[in-house]
């Protein structure tokens, strides 16, 4: 891979990210980017804006548009964006044309520059915005801002050069994003914890020109798998349309929580438990869990009264738990967990045995467990206040310690936790069941 790194004589900040990146590289010759790509500079005397079609010379897979970045609130910043404009070209390029971008370079720049921000500095995407855009290559820009200070900067610069020298391309997810300030707040933490990866950004402000061909287009060229809302910077009638649009063009919209589920999933798997997911339970919301790596998937089933006992006894342990397991889980639409799981066909029999194992053990640490045969028997004791009323008991903080387990004294009587308690008994068939009571007892 060829990367042309793209400076202006006119621009301190991206003159001085430019000189920072020649030194590092005169420093060391293992920087990772050098693993993956070869580096060429490149100076042009006018803006980088309005720097049309400086591609077609350069031959490059990738550019780099080194740059200063300005803003009317000033504040200390590291950006990368991709260029384009939604609507007028009020800062170089053409109106509504969008280039391609470089989600994977821009997920792997950003995360540098996080990584060696200086102290006071923020790193974050900027929507997608002014010119060049008239460009075949996938490109983005790495700028400082947002004033001479910053500008000439050694720190902002050596952050910045080491980000972009560290930066290699990994298996990411590429994105639309809609929605948010042109800093795009969410758009970036998704990307710092996540495969996320964006490429065009629409900020709230011009949501409401997009339409279907600007919308392909940015899905387009961005090689985007799939769209985000930030639906909190969204109207209703907003994140209606966008919905439409995305569903027409077949693209399917993910939360920020499902995006940072996918972990390490190949995007094939992934698209694979949604679509068994939605057949299984429609509306349900799937858990991809510790699920990693390729192969065939099967649905895997557990007794649905284990599973129902498990989540009651303790639903934060038990969702904390199937988080871990090398299997898919899917909530349904009143939020419990299906007894259908999804895993590979060679860990089947494991997932089945797992999961048994941890419904057991959760409900053994809440409730008195034993095996009748391949019966599981759980006997819970509650406290009744029917009972307690009836011994005279009043309601208030004596209830409290009967049912924390202590005694208390009614008149000249002693009333135990034992006399207050009220017993029930659940039988569960699972076959096999003494080796799981024996596993969870050891």
């Amino acid at each position: 891979m060829h990367i042309a790194l793209l400076s202006s004589r006119l621009d301190p900040a991206g003159t001085n990210l430019a000189r920072r990146l020649s030194a590092l590289l005169k420093e060391r010759d293992d920087w990772p980017l050098l693993g993956v790509a070869d580096l060429t500079f490149h100076e042009i005397d006018g803006r980088l804006i309005y720097a049309e079609a400086i591609d077609h010379d350069l031959d490059a897979d990738l550019v780099l548009f080194l740059s200063r970045h300005s803003s009317s609130h000033p504040t200390p910043a590291l950006t990368v964006h991709v260029t384009g404009n939604f609507g007028d070209a009020v800062y170089g390029g053409d109106a509504q044309t969008l280039p391609p971008a470089a989600p994977a370079m821009m997920h792997a720049v950003l995360r540098g520059l996080a990584r060696h921000a200086p102290p006071g500095y923020r790193a974050s995407y900027e929507a997608t915005h002014h010119g060049p855009t008239t460009l075949a290559t996938p490109s983005l820009f790495v700028e400082i801002g947002s004033t001479e200070t910053e500008w000439n900067d050694p720190a902002a610069a050596d952050a910045a050069a080491r980000a972009v020298l560290e930066a290699v391309p990994e298996s990411v997810i590429p994105l639309v994003g809609f929605g948010g300030t042109h800093y795009a707040v969410r758009q970036t933490e998704i990307t710092l914890t996540s495969r996320g990866a964006f490429g065009h950004i629409a900020p709230t402000r011009v949501v409401p020109d997009l339409d279907r061909g600007l919308i392909t287009r940015m899905t387009e060229e961005t090689g985007a798998l799939a769209a985000y809302l930030d639906r909190k910077a969204l109207s209703k009638h907003e994140a209606a349309t966008l919905e439409a649009h995305l569903d027409a063009l077949g693209l399917p919209i993910l939360s920020e929580g499902e995006i940072a589920e996918i972990g390490a999933i190949s995007w094939e798997t992934y698209t694979a438990l949604r679509t068994a997911a939605a057949d299984l339970v429609p509306g349900g919301r799937l858990h991809p869990g510790g699920l990693s790596g390729d192969g065939d998937l099967i649905e895997v089933q557990v007794p649905h009264a284990l599973l129902k006992e498990a989540e009651r006894s303790d639903p934060h342990t038990f969702r904390e738990r199937l988080a871990s397991l090398q299997a898919a889980h899917i909530a349904t639409t009143t939020g419990a967990t299906s007894p259908t799981f999804i895993t590979f066909k060679n860990q089947s029999e494991e997932i089945i045995h797992d999961v048994i194992s941890l419904c057991i053990e959760i409900i053994s640490v809440r409730w008195s467990t034993a095996a009748d045969g391949d019966d599981l028997v759980i006997t819970r004791t509650r406290f009744d206040p029917q009972k307690a009323r009836a011994l005279g008991v009043p309601k208030g903080p004596l209830f409290g310690k009967l049912s924390g387990g202590r005694s208390v004294e009614v008149g000249d009587e002693t009333v135990t936790p034992s006399m207050v308690q009220s017993r029930s008994v659940t039988r569960i068939h699972i076959p096999g069941l003494e080796r799981y009571i024996n596993e969870v007892h050891c």
